[in-house]
């Protein structure tokens, strides 16, 4: 268990790292103008927020940290 809390802390902070880097992107798309049968459509590519990646790195981090302290 406690190997399991620490490999799954690491994962998630190596996530958050990779948000904070602005490594991961998607794209949104947005309908733009629509009259009748014709529409417009534009697609956006969006980084994932910065949140996100601090969020990780703190889950990742009492992750690891609890899987260190938890005794056996």
């Amino acid at each position: 268990m406690r190997i399991g809390l620490i490999v799954a802390g690491l994962l998630i902070a190596a996530l958050g790292v990779g948000v904070l880097m602005g490594k991961f992107q998607y794209t949104q798309n947005k309908e733009v103008l629509k009259i009748g049968d014709l529409s417009a459509k534009v697609q956006e590519q969006q980084t994932a927020p910065q949140w996100l990646g601090i969020a990780g790195l703190v889950l990742g981090g009492v992750l690891v940290l609890g899987g260190a302290l938890k005794k056996s």
